[in-house]
């Protein structure tokens, strides 16, 4: 029995005639009573009465009718269904972010717009440092991240460059209150606040680097395990951090940010998935992110 054979089924089950119910699917008289005898071969009883003015229910037919006249509709639906499932347009994905990737506005912009387009899709955020998102990526626990690529294991990822940053100064007010720009070499005898490199290598190597191409081997002091927290511990006066530009909308009470004169180090912004990666859902996200399909209004 084929899905044909319940639309032509229903269609005379409502004209109550085989000609009207013919033009009404498009075919041919013959044709359809031929799939009608069919069917009614397969089932092992008439469904219908032949009679002068059209064609009559039979009690078989009734209970017939009664139980498939959802099925083109359960059909339609489940097409629906599996079509938008294709396009990525349901299911759900789960997105992971660094705290200082979380203020480019790339990443906000990329969320915003996806949902937007895909509201049916749910979507769940998860922050951590590189090294951990890379660790969510490859055991399952995360899709798709939002990371800082230069320093992580990139074995089984597939990544896709959004950004370069140039990093800068955040300094506590009192040790300088105004934004002006600076010179890292101004810095020499500041302790930097780093998050350790095993927690985030890209920012620790790149300030390193910096101070290096500066002319001085910078002083480390105390670790911060998030962004946030390195610009707590500035505005404590603990000491200096380079922080990535975007940082700027992170507006921290007792910390000020200063471009640096010449060449900045640079950080760069990547989107990773699993090498692997075969899901419509995280497709459609990586797509957004890259080549946004809309202008954004926020």
């Amino acid at each position: 029995m084929e899905l044909r054979h319940i639309r032509y089924f229903l269609a005379v089950a409502e004209e109550r005639h085989f000609t009207r119910a013919a033009q009404r699917l498009g075919i041919g008289q013959p044709p359809l009573s031929h799939q009608i005898k069919d069917l009614e071969a397969e089932v092992g009883t008439p469904l219908f009465h032949r009679i002068p003015q059209g064609a009559e229910l039979t009690d078989a037919g009734r209970a017939f009718a009664e139980r498939v006249r959802p099925i083109p509709a359960i059909v339609a639906d489940a097409v629906s269904a599996a079509r938008r499932a294709a396009a990525g347009e349901t299911g759900s994905i789960r997105v992971g972010f660094t705290g200082s990737a979380a203020f480019n506005p790339r990443v906000p912009q990329a969320i915003r717009i996806y949902r937007r387009r895909f509201p049916d899709v749910e979507l769940s955020l998860a922050e951590h440092n590189s090294i951990g998102l890379v660790e969510g990526l490859k055991n399952g626990s995360l899709d798709v991240a939002f990371l800082r690529p230069d320093a992580v294991d990139k074995r089984d990822l597939r990544l896709f460059h959004l950004a370069d940053e140039p990093l800068i100064a955040a300094l506590a007010s009192a040790r300088m209150p105004h934004g002006e720009p600076i010179s890292l070499s101004q810095l020499a005898h500041d302790p930097f606040i780093l998050t350790p490199r095993a927690l985030g290598p890209t920012l620790f190597d790149a300030t390193l680097e910096g101070c290096r191409r500066a002319g001085f081997e910078p002083v480390l002091g105390q670790s911060a395990p998030q962004v946030a927290s390195v610009l707590a511990l500035v505005a404590a006066e603990l000491g200096a951090a380079l922080v990535p530009e975007s940082m700027r909308e992170a507006s921290f009470k007792g910390v000020t940010y200063h471009d640096l004169e010449g060449d900045s180090p640079m950080v760069a912004l990547a989107l990773a998935t699993r090498a692997d990666e075969r899901s419509p859902t995280v497709a459609a996200f990586v797509a957004e992110a890259r080549f946004p399909s809309e202008p954004d209004a926020a």
